[in-house]
């Protein structure tokens, strides 16, 4: 699981309660050193393994998403020839709302389907992704998650792909995972006009920068 600065903790937190749950698993937070990592909440996360010392060999790379963090992760040369290593060899290749980019950064996701936060999904097409407007995606090894909380539905998902459906559903009922939110805000899709009004702009300026981020690494978006 990676960790970088600025990254949003909730696309991290999420599903790393699901992976440890994994019995007999050992999940490693990688960042490029052992200091903590801040995220854009200001919540402090503990590496346990940089990205020399984390195994080359994976059964699941994961990357969480965040905002200028992430843009900086997209820019990051170290960072995305330590996921293009781990994600040509892993079992499964995964990620969280704009997580997603950084995959797509470093050409791990061309020709895949795949999802991200939903305010920007156009940016995967420029990564060589086909954009599919669902909260978990899959396709063939690769596993992409939708915006921030739909971490927990990827972490069951694989959950239950890495062992199997009653093991998932009691990682859940441990979790008492029964989301009834006190608002039908949580997609465009049930949101108002006027609370998209409000969002949508926020975005307007980390699409156009991830844009030019991925316009810089074209090369490595062809297939693997």
């Amino acid at each position: 699981m990676l960790l970088y600065p600025g990254l949003t903790a909730l696309d991290f937190v999420g599903p790393q309660h699901m992976f440890a749950s994994l019995i007999g698993a050992t999940v490693h937070h990688v960042a490029k050193t052992l200091d903590p990592v801040v995220s854009d909440s200001g919540l402090a996360l503990s590496p346990t393994a940089t990205f020399d010392q984390c195994p080359a060999d994976l059964d699941i790379l994961f990357v969480p998403g965040g905002g200028d963090g992430t843009l900086a992760a997209m820019r990051d040369e170290a960072l995305l020839r330590f996921v293009q290593d781990r994600g040509q060899r892993a079992r499964w290749v995964s990620s969280v709302c704009t997580g997603a980019l950084v995959l797509g950064a470093a050409g791990l996701l061309h020709g895949y389907r795949a999802t991200t936060h939903w305010a920007t999904m156009p940016l995967l097409p420029v990564a060589g992704a086909v954009p599919v407007p669902s909260r978990v995606v899959r396709d063939r090894n690769r596993i992409t998650g939708a915006g921030v909380s739909a971490g927990l539905d990827l972490g069951l998902t694989m959950v239950a792909m890495l062992r199997d459906r009653p093991y998932a559903e009691a990682v859940q009922l441990l979790a008492e995972y029964a989301p009834e939110p006190p608002f039908d805000a949580g997609s465009p899709r049930t949101a108002s006009a006027s609370v998209k009004a409000i969002v949508e702009p926020m975005f307007d300026d980390f699409n156009e920068q991830g844009r030019a981020a991925l316009g810089r690494h074209a090369a490595r978006t062809r297939p693997l």
